[in-house]
Protein backbone atom coordinates (compact mmCIF):
# COMPACT_ATOMS: atom_id res chain seq x y z
CA UNK A 1 0.00 0.00 0.00
CA UNK A 2 1.13 3.60 -0.55
CA UNK A 3 1.73 6.31 1.88
CA UNK A 4 -0.23 9.83 0.76
CA UNK A 5 3.20 10.91 -0.58
CA UNK A 6 3.70 8.10 -2.94
CA UNK A 7 -0.37 8.22 -3.93
CA UNK A 8 -0.20 12.04 -4.88
CA UNK A 9 3.48 11.45 -6.73
CA UNK A 10 1.71 8.34 -8.59
CA UNK A 11 -1.52 10.07 -9.42
CA UNK A 12 0.26 12.96 -11.14
CA UNK A 13 2.49 10.75 -13.19
CA UNK A 14 -0.37 8.77 -14.63
CA UNK A 15 -2.59 12.37 -15.16
CA UNK A 16 -4.75 12.60 -12.26
CA UNK A 17 -4.81 15.47 -9.70
CA UNK A 18 -4.12 14.39 -6.23
CA UNK A 19 -7.04 16.22 -4.34
CA UNK A 20 -7.62 15.64 -0.74
CA UNK A 21 -10.63 13.67 -1.42
CA UNK A 22 -9.14 11.25 -3.69
CA UNK A 23 -6.17 11.37 -1.09
CA UNK A 24 -8.80 10.52 1.67
CA UNK A 25 -10.69 7.58 0.06
CA UNK A 26 -7.06 5.92 -0.74
CA UNK A 27 -6.03 6.01 2.80
CA UNK A 28 -9.67 4.82 4.26
CA UNK A 29 -9.10 2.08 2.60
CA UNK A 30 -5.49 1.16 3.22
CA UNK A 31 -6.29 1.80 7.48
CA UNK A 32 -8.96 -1.09 7.16
CA UNK A 33 -8.71 -4.96 7.29
CA UNK A 34 -12.76 -4.95 6.00
CA UNK A 35 -13.32 -4.90 2.54
CA UNK A 36 -15.99 -2.14 2.38
CA UNK A 37 -18.32 -1.04 -0.77
CA UNK A 38 -18.06 2.88 -2.11
CA UNK A 39 -20.66 3.50 -0.10
CA UNK A 40 -19.38 1.95 3.13
CA UNK A 41 -16.11 4.13 2.28
CA UNK A 42 -18.77 7.04 2.16
CA UNK A 43 -20.47 7.05 5.00
CA UNK A 44 -17.26 6.52 7.01
CA UNK A 45 -15.66 9.59 5.09
CA UNK A 46 -18.51 11.40 5.57
CA UNK A 47 -18.10 13.04 8.91
CA UNK A 48 -14.50 14.53 8.13
CA UNK A 49 -15.86 15.57 4.73
CA UNK A 50 -19.35 16.81 4.72
CA UNK A 51 -19.09 18.51 1.39
CA UNK A 52 -17.80 14.95 -0.22
CA UNK A 53 -20.62 13.64 -2.36
CA UNK A 54 -20.92 9.88 -2.90
CA UNK A 55 -20.56 9.76 -6.52
CA UNK A 56 -16.72 11.18 -5.50
CA UNK A 57 -16.19 8.39 -3.65
CA UNK A 58 -17.29 5.72 -6.47
CA UNK A 59 -15.54 7.50 -9.13
CA UNK A 60 -12.81 7.25 -7.09
CA UNK A 61 -12.81 3.87 -6.20
CA UNK A 62 -13.06 3.11 -10.16
CA UNK A 63 -10.36 5.38 -11.02
CA UNK A 64 -7.72 3.45 -8.21
CA UNK A 65 -8.87 0.22 -9.78
CA UNK A 66 -8.12 1.14 -13.43
CA UNK A 67 -5.09 2.30 -12.39
CA UNK A 68 -4.39 -0.96 -10.63
CA UNK A 69 -4.21 0.22 -7.10
CA UNK A 70 -7.03 -1.73 -4.98
CA UNK A 71 -8.61 -4.76 -5.85
CA UNK A 72 -12.42 -5.13 -6.72
CA UNK A 73 -14.06 -7.98 -5.17
CA UNK A 74 -17.05 -9.50 -6.56
CA UNK A 75 -18.56 -11.25 -3.28
CA UNK A 76 -21.95 -12.37 -5.36
CA UNK A 77 -23.42 -8.93 -3.80
CA UNK A 78 -25.18 -6.43 -5.24
CA UNK A 79 -21.96 -4.04 -4.98
CA UNK A 80 -18.43 -4.24 -5.09
CA UNK A 81 -15.95 -4.09 -2.51
CA UNK A 82 -12.47 -3.01 -2.71
CA UNK A 83 -9.01 -3.95 -1.35
CA UNK A 84 -6.39 -2.24 -1.14
CA UNK A 85 -3.73 -5.07 -0.81
CA UNK A 86 -3.41 -5.51 -4.49
CA UNK A 87 -0.76 -8.98 -3.92
CA UNK A 88 -2.41 -12.17 -4.61
CA UNK A 89 -4.83 -13.61 -2.30
CA UNK A 90 -7.96 -15.49 -1.34
CA UNK A 91 -11.16 -14.07 0.19
CA UNK A 92 -14.01 -15.70 2.04
CA UNK A 93 -17.07 -14.53 2.32
CA UNK A 94 -19.68 -15.01 4.91
CA UNK A 95 -23.11 -16.17 3.36
CA UNK A 96 -25.39 -14.49 6.57
CA UNK A 97 -23.66 -11.10 7.33
CA UNK A 98 -21.43 -10.61 4.00
CA UNK A 99 -17.95 -10.35 5.44
CA UNK A 100 -14.95 -10.70 3.21
CA UNK A 101 -11.61 -11.82 4.69
CA UNK A 102 -8.39 -12.16 3.48
CA UNK A 103 -7.02 -15.79 2.80
CA UNK A 104 -3.68 -16.95 2.19
CA UNK A 105 -3.37 -19.95 0.82
CA UNK A 106 -1.17 -21.56 -1.95
CA UNK A 107 -2.83 -22.22 -5.21
CA UNK A 108 0.72 -23.20 -7.13
CA UNK A 109 -0.26 -26.92 -7.57
CA UNK A 110 -3.68 -25.67 -8.70
CA UNK A 111 -1.97 -23.29 -10.83
CA UNK A 112 -0.11 -26.11 -12.44
CA UNK A 113 -2.38 -28.33 -13.07
CA UNK A 114 -5.07 -25.68 -14.58
CA UNK A 115 -2.12 -24.67 -16.47
CA UNK A 116 -1.61 -28.57 -17.95
CA UNK A 117 -5.31 -29.66 -18.01
CA UNK A 118 -6.24 -26.32 -20.30
CA UNK A 119 -2.62 -25.80 -22.13
CA UNK A 120 -3.17 -22.14 -20.69
CA UNK A 121 -0.43 -20.44 -19.69
CA UNK A 122 -1.74 -18.95 -16.19
CA UNK A 123 -0.70 -16.08 -14.95
CA UNK A 124 -3.07 -15.07 -11.91
CA UNK A 125 -6.22 -16.27 -9.99
CA UNK A 126 -9.23 -15.01 -7.93
CA UNK A 127 -10.80 -17.35 -5.95
CA UNK A 128 -13.61 -17.07 -3.32
CA UNK A 129 -15.09 -19.20 -0.67
CA UNK A 130 -18.47 -18.89 0.56
CA UNK A 131 -19.42 -20.17 4.28
CA UNK A 132 -21.06 -18.67 7.87
CA UNK A 133 -18.20 -17.09 10.01
CA UNK A 134 -17.53 -17.52 13.48
CA UNK A 135 -19.46 -15.08 14.95
CA UNK A 136 -22.44 -15.90 12.93
CA UNK A 137 -22.09 -19.89 13.89
CA UNK A 138 -22.64 -18.08 17.36
CA UNK A 139 -25.44 -16.16 17.08
CA UNK A 140 -27.52 -19.74 16.50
Amino acid sequence: MLTKEQLADFLHKNGYKATPQRLAVYECLAQTQEHPTAEMLYERLLPSYPSMSFSTVYKTMDMLHRLNLVKRINAGEESFRYDADTGAHEHICCTKCGRVEDLRLDLALVRKEAGSKSQYDVQSQELYLYGVCPACKMKK
